[in-house]
């Protein structure tokens, strides 16, 4: 009998993907800070998702999805993705905004409908974010030429390729200081801030904050 998958399992299967695809070691801990949800919780969706075959823990308590929970975060993902092209290229809403509703709607889609976002979007864009469709690393947009924004040495000019999506107050803070994908930036200073122009624009990010733009 094939498990029930809720959209609570699909949110954790999704998360462990995700996490994955930031480099983190995923655990426990790791799924309370991505999805803001206490630990005892999370311990019952581990012991739910590991009863269902859709992860593995390891004995020091590293998460990891089964082939069965990775097609399912792959198939989320892959709609979260297209919802978000969707959301922009043809409804026109602001690219720092589109992460929250795909979160919503990412759940109701048909497969049906998913097709035919398909044939309408094509099948490889990338999402306002810059980020590729299905999984992605830091070693594999290193592979691809990238680099964290908080690597780049004055004198430098870089085009900003992608940005972490998963938070709307740092999506709304680079959307003001006009980092996007696309943006060509100057940098001009490498302390323990990144200063820089992006045109006339003088920006200013914490390193921390310059390692989740990816330029090239």
């Amino acid at each position: 009998m094939r498990p029930r998958i809720t959209i609570s399992k699909e949110n954790y299967l999704k998360a462990i993907a995700e996490a994955e695809g930031e480099g983190e070691v995923v655990k426990a801990v790791t799924l309370s800070r991505w999805l803001s949800v206490s630990a005892p919780a999370v311990t019952m969706a581990i012991k739910r998702l590991r009863r269902d075959g859709l992860i593995r823990a390891a004995s020091d308590g590293q998460l990891s999805l089964t082939a069965a929970g990775r097609q399912i975060a792959n198939r989320l993902l892959n709609r979260h993705h297209l919802i978000e092209r969707m959301l922009a290229e043809i409804f026109g809403l602001e690219w720092y905004k589109v992460h929250e509703e795909a979160e919503q709607l990412e759940h109701a889609v048909s497969e049906d409908f998913e097709r035919k976002l398909v044939e309408k979007l094509g099948a490889a864009g990338p999402c306002p974010h810059g980020n590729i469709v299905g999984m992605d690393s830091p070693r594999a947009r290193r592979d691809r030429g990238l680099k964290p924004l908080d690597e780049a040495q004055p004198g430098d000019t870089v085009l900003v390729v992608s940005v972490f999506e998963r938070d709307r107050a740092f999506l709304e803070f680079l959307d003001k200081s006009g980092i996007r994908p696309g943006a060509h930036c100057e940098v001009t200073a490498a302390g323990h801030e990144i200063e820089g122009k992006i045109g006339p624009r003088p920006i200013r990010l914490e390193r921390a904050a310059a390692s989740k733009v990816w330029v090239k």
